[in-house]
């Protein structure tokens, strides 16, 4: 699928689709459209859709009408509109459209062409059976053009290198945790390091000890399965200091020793998804070519229960040197994520951003539409927060005062590696707080 930019008139648009938005309570402006909606009794609810054919007036061979609801158009319902659209399309097999200029409220072409573009694409995406041979339809929708009255720089890459990004973080996560294990994270991070010209350093078990990176093995020792470290490098702006994102990679999380309920495991295959994400980041800055410097580390491990898999009552030196006592082995992802973060100190970052799949009790806390934020720099914190309004995916900030750090101290360690049935999601950030001293 590849999207432009165009200047023509969308009525001129001479391929197979023209689509044309409606607002509830509008007349629209088209009386010829305006009949067809008043023939169809068509009500123009928001992601209600209609497909006509040869239309007087468009060149096109169909016109397929949009309902937005009521005006103003909001950017939530300008997107639920978008994947409406999307289906609408894939059941008709429309196989090249034009999208018209709409207003949405708070919102400029650059986002209306990021996000057309970012949300059709993501759209087209489809989990792929493991061994099943797909049929490929031999109708798809090859070109979306975006109407544009400005004659400025597109967009629209911008939003297809996010998508390119987002799609591979949701194949990884797909994936079944036999075949997306650490190592099969490692050879997807060589895999965009030679295709972007990137650098890539995958850290080995051994090379993870002689570093004493005792915590992050303490889990991956249960599994047969070797854990890994792995940085990837993206070097766009000189000698500036790099801005680090770190990814858990728990790529199957049964609990350990602590075993989790057997009802809903199958998902713990998703516990790699801040590392899916890191990675889905790289290869859309790869893509983007920002002025930037950008560092991810992933800290892969499978947690399984072994005979020779940590128990609750042992305790780990860090790479830091502060010893943790692990009294769940199911609290696993902090685990990994400390080491990661000492890790990231070799290279004096800016700031360093930590995305992980760290506790339920995050969505006991928020629920499954807003993530949860905790920094040590009220700078770094706002800006995340910024940029979640702006994409559209909302976080929210949650304290990690001093008073919480009580919670995870230890009579026999620096830490213990949970605190109590309250403030999970707080008690886990206050844990890693502790690693991350050295920058913001």
């Amino acid at each position: 699928m590849e999207f432009f930019v165009t200047h023509q008139a969308v009525d001129h648009y001479s391929g197979d689709c023209s689509v044309a938005f409606v607002l509830k309570g509008k007349s629209n402006e088209n009386r010829i459209i305006q009949n067809y909606l008043d023939l169809h009794r068509f009500e123009p609810k928001l992601a209600s859709t209609l497909m006509l054919g040869k239309v007087e007036g468009y060149k096109s061979k169909r016109v397929l009408v949009v309902g937005l609801g009521e005006s103003p158009l909001s950017q939530k319902n300008y997107i639920k509109a978008l994947k409406s659209l999307s289906s609408a399309m894939s059941v008709s097999k429309v196989k090249n459209v034009v999208i018209p200029s709409i207003e949405v409220e708070d919102a400029d072409e650059a986002w209306l062409q990021i996000t057309t573009a970012r949300v059709l694409k993501n759209e087209s995406y489809k989990v792929k059976k493991v061994g099943v041979k797909e049929e490929i339809s031999e109708i798809v929708l090859e070109a979306v053009n975006i109407y544009s009255q400005n004659n400025g720089a597109s967009e629209i890459q911008k939003g297809v290198a996010i998508a390119n990004g987002m799609a591979l973080t949701r194949e990884l996560g797909d994936l079944p945790p036999n075949i997306c294990t650490p190592t099969y994270i490692a050879e997807t991070a060589k895999s965009l390091a030679e295709t972007y010209n990137l650098e890539c350093e995958i850290l080995e078990e051994s090379d993870m000890e002689s570093l004493g990176m005792n915590s992050l093995l303490s889990v991956s020792k249960g599994s047969i399965e070797p854990g890994k470290l792995i940085s990837l490098s993206y070097s766009n702006a000189g000698n500036e200091a790099p801005i680090v994102l770190v990814g858990k990679g728990v790529t199957f999380d049964s609990g350990g020793i602590s075993l989790k309920p057997g009802q809903g495991m199958d998902e713990m295959k998703y516990d790699m998804c801040g590392a899916a994400s890191v990675l889905g980041t790289m290869t859309a800055i790869a893509q983007l070519q920002p002025k930037v410097n950008i560092i991810s580390i992933v800290a892969s491990a499978e947690n399984m229960p072994a005979g020779n898999a940590s128990k609750p009552g042992d305790i780990v030196t860090t790479a830091s040197g502060q010893t943790v006592e692990i009294l769940n082995t199911d609290a696993e992802g902090r685990l990994v994520l400390c080491d990661a973060l000492t890790f990231a100190e070799k290279y004096k970052p800016a700031s360093v951003v930590d995305i992980a799949t760290l506790t339920g009790a995050c969505i006991v806390a928020l629920g499954h539409c807003t993530s949860a934020v905790m920094g040590n720099n009220e700078q770094v914190v706002s800006e995340l927060l910024d940029a979640g309004k702006e994409a559209g995916d909302k976080a929210w900030e949650l304290p990690i005062w001093d008073d919480y750090q009580d919670l995870i101290d230890s009579p026999f360690a620096d830490m213990q590696n949970i605190g109590g049935k309250g403030a999970g999601s707080i008690t886990a950030a206050c844990f890693l707080s502790r690693f991350a001293k050295e920058f913001p």
